[in-house]
């Protein structure tokens, strides 16, 4: 039995309020850090994109190497791992502890063999050091406070220049690396430092709005750009490849190109107002793609021949995925812990028409549910007690506080959307509340299909009932389980019960008589936090997926129980939500299925399933 992954649709790169994001770009690639992974994006197709997930702390920065095939990525403990960027396996070349803090910014230089990495350490605040073994190849010494940028001269001689909050840059001669003299035009914090690719000069930008400009092989200061200067802090400068231009990310939500030769302003964009549309960082990718990232998380691509405007703005998730919902076999939603949620459609291969933001109000903290109705609409609830309406790819303007803090939504066939809430479960319909179950025990997750409604709790049961447009009626309460009930789905036709439990234990019910079907389907290691029967629509089912924080995923066979697939590491850092997407079809002589999963990383991906 076999898988494989068709689609990967990656987080946002993560920011931090007054602090410059960095980004690494090769071809039509870039790379970033978010959480303990670290993100490969394909700017012209989501989908190809590949994640990293191979540091056990919260990653910081990643740079690739000139030739593009390695990649060095640092976290918050001073570790660098360079691992390959071309294998399937993503095999680790080196790893290193380099300083004793979180590193800030990398830099390679021009034969991707030596790296400086800085950051804020206790005895130092940089280190430079050999790919292959991590030797030392010099000092990186002359700051008073933590370093925020690093850059090496891609010929020789090598020179290397360092940012930092002591509001000076040192520039270091080299090979080995050793200080040449402090360069003391900033007023304030030096936010980034990046030299051209053809080593004639390199460019500086901080905190007190100015830039500047030097030669590359003495250091001397050159100019300061004064043309149409920048209102507020600038984070971020990249050059384009062939030398003659650069461009500047600003707090004041402008990109700015410039020319070397005249020295002046060749076009700003203004991306919009107020904190989210803050540059906080960019990169030159390509020939002419201009990419700078908003606060918010958004990649704006800009191209310098056309337009006052992005040509493309690529949106995804910066927190982890807690809810999904498939709309059609190529559609669904996915919200993420910060109150986002955003549309996906699989068949798209445009990056800015594959993942867009849900119009209209959003959730303002985590959502917790998120469930389809047969007519289409999309009913989320989240932890600021709301409970939200989609039509079509926009948040309708009402929204119903619900009764406490919910935590889990399902849909049944009139359209009635259960809401469990932590002390009762409610019934609404037509934006109106119709009823309120009052349990004497805490509700953790709910489940319908047909007019059968099952409510999981704290207290170890699921409690079956049926709904007839009105009233809630218990039926039976399943046997005690191991541990609390923590996901539950059940079929279309309302025949069948799966749960799953805190303890990693799944079971199957007949609905009707509370019969227990032996399964043995107890492969999973840790809490089960998605279920979801296949076909999703359609009667009798066939099989059920579920989805673990032991990371791991498993399609199980209900026509026969013995049989299963295994999706190992389906989503690092545990998987949320697990949702199928379409009907069977035949790939290959076989019958498969895809299913998607979202997790703690913030990615959604898509999955082929050979079908058991």
């Amino acid at each position: 039995m076999s898988s494989k992954r068709i689609a990967l649709y990656p987080c946002s790169p993560n920011t931090v309020r007054g602090t410059s994001t960095k980004i690494s770009a090769s071809k039509d690639k870039v790379v970033y850090a978010n959480g303990k992974t670290v993100i490969i994006r394909d700017l012209k197709d989501a989908a190809l994109s590949t994640t990293f997930s191979g540091h056990a702390y919260n990653t910081t920065v990643a740079r690739f190497s000139p030739s593009g095939f390695y990649c060095a990525s640092a976290d918050i403990t001073g570790t660098v791992k360079i691992w390959d960027t071309i294998g399937e396996d993503q095999s680790v070349k080196g790893e290193y502890k380099v300083i004793s803090g979180k590193v800030n910014d990398l830099a390679w230089d021009g034969e991707s063999k030596r790296i400086v990495a800085v950051g804020d350490g206790r005895e130092k605040f940089g280190h430079a050091f050999l790919a292959d073994s991590g030797a030392s190849t010099g000092q990186i010494s002359g700051h008073s406070k933590v370093i925020n940028a690093v850059s090496i001269r891609y010929q020789r001689p090598f020179r290397a220049a360092t940012a930092s909050d002591d509001n000076s840059i040192v520039f270091h001669q080299g090979v080995p690396f050793k200080y040449d003299k402090t360069i003391r035009t900033h007023t304030k914090f030096v936010q980034d430092v990046q030299f051209g690719p053809s080593g004639d000069h390199f460019a500086s930008v901080g905190s007190d709005s100015k830039i500047f400009l030097y030669d590359g092989k003495t250091g001397e200061t050159v100019a300061e750009l004064t043309d149409n200067p920048h209102k507020g802090t600038i984070m971020s400068c990249s050059w384009s490849p062939d030398s003659k231009s650069f461009f500047t990310t600003s707090l004041d939500c402008t990109v700015r190109l410039w020319d070397i030769e005249t020295r002046k302003s060749l076009q700003a964009w203004t991306v919009g107002s107020g904190v989210p549309n803050q540059q906080v960082g960019g990169v030159w990718s390509g020939i002419s793609d201009i990419v700078s990232l908003s606060m918010s998380g958004d990649l704006n691509v800009f191209d310098p021949r056309t337009g006052d405007k992005p040509t493309r703005i690529l949106q995804a998730p910066q927190k982890a995925i807690t809810a999904a919902s498939s709309t059609s076999s190529n559609t669904f939603f996915a919200g993420s812990a910060d109150g986002r949620v955003l549309s996906y459609d699989t068949d798209s291969t445009s990056p800015s028409d594959a993942v867009q933001l849900v119009g209209g109000t959003l959730h303002t903290s985590l959502v917790s549910g998120m469930a389809t109705a047969s007519s289409g609409k999309v009913f989320t609830t989240g932890y600021d007690d709301q409970i939200r309406e989609i039509e079509g790819s926009t948040y309708t303007p009402a929204s119903i506080p619900s009764l406490s803090q919910p935590k889990s939504v399902a849909v049944t066939s009139d359209e009635t959307v259960f809401v469990a809430g932590v002390t009762s479960v409610e019934a609404i319909r037509n934006n109106q509340r119709v009823f309120e179950l009052k349990s004497p025990y805490a509700p953790s997750v709910v489940g319908a299909g047909g007019v059968v409604v099952a409510v999981g709790g704290e207290d170890k049961r699921v409690h079956v009932h049926t709904w007839n447009g009105n009233t809630l009626t218990e039926k039976r309460v399943l046997p005690e389980s191991e541990g609390a009930i923590t996901a539950l789905a059940v079929s279309s036709d309302g025949a069948f019960i799966v749960q799953g439990n805190s303890a990693g234990k799944i079971a199957l019910y007949h609905s009707q008589t509370g019969e227990l079907i032996p399964t043995r389907w107890d492969w999973h290691t840790a809490r089960i936090s998605s279920l979801a029967f296949f076909p999703a629509l359609s009667s009798p089912p066939t099989h059920v997926v579920s989805g673990s924080l032991d990371t791991n995923l498993y399609v199980w066979s209900l026509e026969n129980i013995s049989k299963r697939v295994l999706v190992k590491g389906a989503g690092p850092g545990g998987v949320n939500c697990v949702v199928w997407l379409g009907d069977a079809h035949i790939t290959d002589g076989k019958k498969t299925g895809r299913v998607l999963s979202g997790g703690a990383d913030g990615c959604v991906r898509v999955w082929e399933v050979e079908l058991p």
